[in-house]
C-alpha cells in the first residue's frame, strides 16, 4: 500500500542547550544500548561518539552497501549525525538497499533523519521509497520541497519485528539513489498504543506528533526523557493560524498518572497545554493524512488551570472530520492535575487534511498533547523458510551486490522482487513465495546450496552461463519444477534421483562437467515430448546417444549385478585359497613320520589297517582256490576243456 508521508513531520531544529545532563539508562532506552537493543547509528560516519546530551553515537554499520557522504554545507547542522549520509547507487548497489540491524522480536519506535543539500553536486534531489520490515511506509519523490532538501526532515513510526533482524529497506525510483542520515531504533512496550485491541502486527507511522503550548522537546534535541525515545513538536504548525490561543502552565504543580505503562507518556507533555482566549472560538488542527489508510489518533488532556475545581466547568466535544465523536469533561473523569489519555480510530478518509476539532460547550477547551498515526498493516512477507532458502542461495551463489538482493525476497509487494525473481501468494497458507529465478548469465561463481530444497513452490530454474560448480543438491527437484536451466557451467558428480518430477517439462544440463548414469525418470522426459539436453557432459552414460555405462556400474557404484559378481569373485578366491591351503596340508602329513595323531585318530586308522588285513587274506584264498580248479582242467574262464 503506498504511503505519502508528510515530509516535514519537524525540521532539523538546533538542539536546546538547557544544561549537560547526565545519561540516564532508566528513562531513556536509547541510553542502555545493547542491553535493550537500541541503536543510534550515524549512517555515513567513520567514528564512534557521544552527543551533548549523552546520547552514544555508533558509527556506520549493519548496511547491505552503498557509499559514504557528506553534505554541502556541514555548517548549518548543529548535530554531527547530521552531517554524513550513506547513498545506495543502485548501478552497484541495486535498486533495493537495506539497513538489517540484529535486535530481539518485538515492537520498536524507528527514527530517520533524511537530507539531500546537494551533497553529490547535482542539484536534484532523488526520488525512492522506504520499507520497514517488508511494509512500504515513507514515499519521496523529487524535488523534495526547498526546507527539506536542504535542511532535512525526521520521520518515525513504531513497527514489530517479528525475527531477529529490523529491516529497513531503501528503492530506488528510477536510477536515483537513496540517501539516510541517521536511523534510530528503540523498543516498545509490546502493548502500547492499544496494541492488544489493534493488533501488533500493525505499523504506526508519525503524521504529527505535538506538544501544545511547549517548544519542541525529546530525547536528543533537550535534557527531557520519553521512555520510548519519542520527540514531540510544537503544535503551532499544525494549529489554525486565524484563532488566538494562550498556552497554560502546571505552574510546578505535579502531574498524576504521567509515565506509566504501556504507553509511558512523558510527564513533561501534561505540564503544558493551550486553550482559547474566546470562549466561542473552536480549537483547531489540521493534520496531512493519506486517504486509503485508517488514523489512530490520540487525545492528552490535564485540568492544570486552577480556576478549574468540579465537573462540569470546562466541557466540550471532540469533532474529527465533521463527525462529532465524544464529549471531553476532564475533572469529572480524573480530577485536576492529572493525565488523561483518549484516542479514536478514523477510518474511509476523503479528505486529505484531517480537521481535529475541540468544541467548547461550557467554557473553553484545552489541550495538552495530539498525536496522529497512520495504521499500516504489515505488507505480506515471504514464508520464514524461503527466506532462509534465499538468503542461503545468495551467499552460495556469490550473487553480486549490484543486483540488491537485501532484505525481504518479494517484500514489499508494491515493489519488484529481487533481480531475477518472481513471487506470487502462498496458495497453502498466507505470505508470499519464490516460484522462479532467472538468473542465466550474472557472472555466479559459487554452488547450488541445498537449501534449494525449501523453495517448494518453484516452477522455473535458469542459473545458465554462469561458473557454477559443485554437485547437483538432492533438494533440487521439486515436484512444482517445470523449467530447468543448469547448461554451460561447471557441474560436477552424478545427477540426483529427485530430478524428474511429474512435471518437469524442460531439462537442460548440457556443457558440465556432470558423470554416471543418466536417471531414467529424467530421460524420459524427452521420451514423452519434453526437452532434455545432456551433451556436452563426457562422463554421462546408460540413456540413448551416449555411451553405454560399464556393465558392473551405475552412476551410484558398483549395481546390483556388479555386487553379485564382486561377491562370487570372493568366495571363489576364498575357496580357492582354501583349497590350495588343504593340498599343502596333505603333502605334509605324507611326509612327517614323526607325525602323531590324536586318540581319535589313533583308532580311525587302526580300523584301516584291519580291514586292510582281511582284504589280503580274502585275496589269498582266492587265488589258492583258482589254482585248484586249474588242476582239475578247467580254464582261466570257467569253460571245461
Amino acid at each position: 500500500m503506498l504511503l505519502v508521508l508528510f515530509l516535514l513531520l519537524f525540521l532539523s531544529i538546533p538542539p536546546l542547550l538547557l544544561s549537560d545532563p547526565a545519561p540516564n539508562l532508566a528513562t531513556d532506552p536509547f541510553l542502555s544500548g545493547a542491553l535493550n537493543h537500541s541503536y543510534n547509528i550515524d549512517c555515513g560516519g567513520t567514528a564512534n561518539f557521544t552527543s551533548t546530551f549523552g546520547r552514544p553515537w555508533l558509527s556506520d554499520r549493519f548496511y547491505s552497501g552503498g557509499s559514504p557522504g557528506m553534505v554541502a554545507e556541514p555548517h548549518r547542522f548543529a548535530q554531527p549525525q547530521e552531517r554524513t549520509l550513506r547513498f545506495f547507487p543502485p548501478s552497484s548497489s541495486g535498486k533495493k538497499s537495506c539497513y538489517s540491524v540484529p535486535v530481539l522480536p518485538g515492537r520498536y519506535y524507528i527514527r530517520t533523519f533524511t537530507v539531500y543539500d546537494n551533497y553529490d553536486s547535482k542539484l536534484r534531489s532523488p526520488s525512492y521509497d522506504v520499507s520497514i520490515e517488508g511494509t512500504l511506509v515513507f514515499t519521496y519523490r523529487s524535488p523534495w520541497p526547498e526546507q527539506a532538501s536542504k535542511s532535512g526532515a525526521y520521520s518515525d513510526l513504531i513497527a514489530p519485528v517479528v525475527d531477529s533482524i529490523a529491516d529497513i529497506c531503501f528503492y530506488s525510483i528510477a536510477t536515483d539513489p537513496p540517501v539516510i542520515a541517521s536511523l534510530e531504533l528503540a523498543p516498545v512496550h509490546p502493548l502500547a498504543y492499544d496494541a492488544a485491541t489493534t493488533g501488533s502486527d500493525m505499523i504506526l507511522v508519525n503524521y504529527g506528533r505535538l506538544t501544545c503550548g511547549s517548544n519542541l522537546f525529546g530525547p536528543g534535541f533537550t535534557n527531557d526523557t520519553d521512555q520510548f525515545a519519542r520527540v514531540w513538536q510544537s503544535d503551532a504548525d499544525f494549529r489554525s493560524s486565524n484563532i488566538k490561543v494562550k498556552a497554560l502552565s502546571a505552574g510546578g504543580h505535579q502531574i498524576m498518572g504521567s509515565n506509566q505503562q504501556p504507553n509511558f507518556f512523558p510527564t513533561r507533555l501534561y505540564e503544558t497545554a493551550v486553550t482559547t482566549v474566546n470562549p466561542e472560538d473552536i480549537l483547531e488542527y489540521q493534520m496531512p493524512v493519506d486517504t486509503r489508510l485508517s488514523y489512530m489518533v490520540w487525545f492528552h488532556f490535564a485540568e492544570i488551570d486552577v480556576s478549574v475545581t468540579s465537573a462540569g466547568q470546562r466541557v466540550f466535544d471532540i469533532v474529527l472530520g465533521g463527525n462529532n465523536v465524544t464529549r471531553i469533561d476532564i475533572f469529572k473523569v480524573v480530577g485536576g492535575f492529572t493525565a488523561f489519555k483518549w484516542f479514536y480510530i478514523m477510518e474511509n478518509l476523503t479528505d486529505p487534511i484531517l480537521k481535529v476539532q475541540l468544541v467548547p460547550v461550557v467554557g473553553q477547551p484545552i489541550l495538552c498533547g495530539l498525536e496522529n498515526y497512520a495504521m499500516a498493516p504489515l505488507d505480506m512477507a515471504t514464508v520464514p523458510a524461503q527466506v532462509a532458502a534465499m538468503r542461503a542461495l545468495k551467499e552460495s551463489l556469490k550473487v553480486p551486490a549490484r543486483m540488491g538482493w537485501n532484505g525481504d525476497p518479494c517484500a514489499p509487494s508494491t515493489w519488484d522482487a529481487w533481480e531475477g525473481v518472481t513471487c506470487q501468494r502462498n496458495p497453502k497458507g498466507p505470505g508470499l513465495v519464490v516460484t522462479h529465478l532467472e538468473l542465466a548469465s550474472q557472472g555466479l561463481k559459487g554452488f547450488v546450496s541445498d537449501q534449494i530444497g525449501f523453495l517448494t513452490d518453484l516452477v522455473s530454474l535458469n542459473l545458465s552461463y554462469n561458473s557454477l560448480g559443485g554437485n547437483l543438491p538432492w533438494g533440487l527437484g521439486q515436484d512444482t519444477l517445470v523449467t530447468l536451466d543448469l547448461s554451460s557451467n561447471k557441474f560436477t558428480g552424478d545427477i540426483p534421483d529427485s530430478l524428474g518430477s511429474n512435471n518437469l517439462q524442460t531439462a537442460l544440463l548440457n556443457n558440465n562437467e556432470l558423470e554416471g548414469q543418466v536417471p531414467e525418470k529424467l530421460y524420459s522426459i524427452g521420451v514423452h515430448g519434453g526437452i532434455i539436453d545432456l551433451s556436452g557432459n563426457k562422463g554421462l552414460c546408460g540413456v540413448p546417444t551416449l555411451p553405454a555405462c560399464p556393465m558392473f556400474w551405475d552412476k551410484k557404484g558398483l549395481n546390483t549385478t556388479g555386487k553379485i559378481a564382486l561377491a562370487a569373485s570372493f568366495a571363489f578366491v576364498l575357496f580357492a585359497a582354501a583349497l590350495v591351503a588343504f593340498v599343502i596340508y596333505v603333502k605334509r602329513r605324507e611326509n612327517d613320520y614323526d607325525f602323531d595323531f590324536p586318540q581319535d585318530f589313533s583308532y580311525f586308522s587302526s580300523a584301516i589297517a584291519a580291514k586292510r588285513n582281511r582284504y589280503h587274506r580274502a585275496k589269498s584264498f582266492m587265488q589258492l582256490e583258482m589254482e585248484t580248479q586249474s588242476s582239475n582242467g578247467l580254464h582261466n574262464n570257467g569253460t571245461a576243456l
